[in-house]
């Protein structure tokens, strides 16, 4: 495969994230296609088999598995990086797979983990239950309060976890305080950054080093696929992380990135108005229902903090009815909006948080990450504000509120 004319890190770093979205990292074969072809091989030939010796050794260049590299993947992930300030990325099967395999290739038996509160339900399982199975000690702080990162450090500290805005309360931690802690402490930071996407915010910048995403959400955006990325340093993720991916298989597949691919074309036109009907809908929706948040707007407790590191508001609200069956009756009553455990999708979704995204964590840590029975996640898509609004507005009256 040959690069496009300007197509080399140098140029593409100074274009603006909606240009790196369409034009980042393109390769064409020699057939010259305008839409980037998908590679659907598992392994690849070689002219000789002293090169293939070579290419195994790491001697000469070209691909070998597509367990390890894969032109579409590759493809996808050089756009990453750029939307992301990154050096490297790795693309996942799934955003649980970005998540494990970035603990996991960097943490050891004996070494100790800092997690923040908030996090998604098997971000949660994985830090509470599966990484204690191998050794690993974890300390659960709320990451809202930045003196309780530095509080929980120890000496075997290797790792700082954290979620920002988090799912789904929409705690928000402040990325530059908690790297500068980690980093004191000779620990990496990695953050969670699938509720912001690339668009809204950069962890890397403000000090991270690690992100994960969840690809499936807003990346993909339109509900079809499963992925996720690890971007990083490249000399972290080519000294820790890709080993553990070598032998673990968590990858891409190549049609899995060539659908990515295309939606980030329209990753920055989707966010940025689906940014401006949630501002719309959380407006309406802070005076309506007993408690909503979201980080666009004042009323949050962390706004300022928020503004600072992001670049929008986001796409998600959380808000707090009075119990279940208050919630599901909400639900239950929508005719637009879609029940759905999704977000980051084109369509609004909402669900309730303690019944499925949560549901695998306990009761104690759903009160101690302040999911309530009443609480519900709702994710804005690129519908009509109004529209949105309307239904939120009689599905709330039938609810009783």
């Amino acid at each position: 495969m040959k690069r496009h004319t300007g197509q080399d890190r140098g140029v593409t770093r100074n274009w603006h994230p909606a240009t790196q979205a369409v034009r980042g990292g393109t390769a064409r074969s020699e057939w010259g296609e305008t839409s980037e072809a998908i590679f659907l091989t598992s392994g690849y030939a070689y002219d000789s088999a002293g090169e293939a010796a070579a290419r195994f050794a790491g001697t000469a260049t070209g691909m070998t598995y597509s367990r390890l590299q894969n032109p579409t993947v590759q493809m996808f992930e050089e756009r990453l990086c750029l939307l992301d300030g990154a050096e490297a990325a790795r693309a996942t099967c799934t955003g649980m797979a970005a998540m494990s395999a970035a603990l996991m290739s960097h943490l050891s038996a004996g070494d100790h983990l800092i997690a923040g509160r908030a996090l998604f339900g098997s971000c949660r399982v994985l830090v509470d239950t599966i990484l204690p199975r191998f050794g690993i000690e974890t300390t659960i702080v709320d990451g809202r309060d930045t003196d309780a990162w530095a509080r929980a450090r120890r000496p075997n500290t290797r790792a700082l976890f954290l979620e920002t805005p988090a799912n789904p309360t929409l705690d928000v931690c402040d990325i530059a305080a908690i790297a500068d802690i980690g980093h004191d402490a000779g620990a990496l930071v990695v953050v969670d950054n699938a509720f912001a996407s690339p668009i809204l915010q950069q962890p890397l910048k403000l000090g991270a080093d690690v992100v994960c995403y969840s690809a499936t959400k807003h990346m993909d955006g339109q509900g079809r696929v499963l992925a996720g990325a690890v971007l990083a340093s490249e000399k972290w993720i080519n000294d820790t992380y890709l080993a553990y991916a070598r032998h673990t298989g968590p990858v891409l597949s190549a049609f899995n990135a060539w659908l990515l691919l295309k939606s980030l074309e329209t990753l920055d036109l989707r966010v940025r108005r689906m940014v401006e009907n949630a501002h719309a809908v959380a407006s309406f929706l802070q005076g309506r229902v007993p408690r909503a948040l979201y980080p666009g707007l004042a009323s949050h407790p962390q706004h300022d903090l928020a503004m600072r590191q992001m670049s929008g508001g986001g796409t998600i609200i959380a808000l707090w009815v009075e119990g279940r069956v208050q919630a599901h009756a909400l639900l239950d009553a929508l005719e637009l909006i879609d029940i759905s455990n999704n977000l980051g999708d084109s369509r609004s979704l909402m669900t309730h948080c303690a019944s499925t995204t949560h549901a695998s964590v306990s009761a104690a840590v759903r009160e101690e990450m302040d999911i309530t029975e009443g609480m519900l996640r709702l994710s804005i898509g690129l519908e009509d504000p109004r529209d949105l609004i309307a239904d939120l507005d009689q599905a709330l009256s039938r609810a009783g509120l």
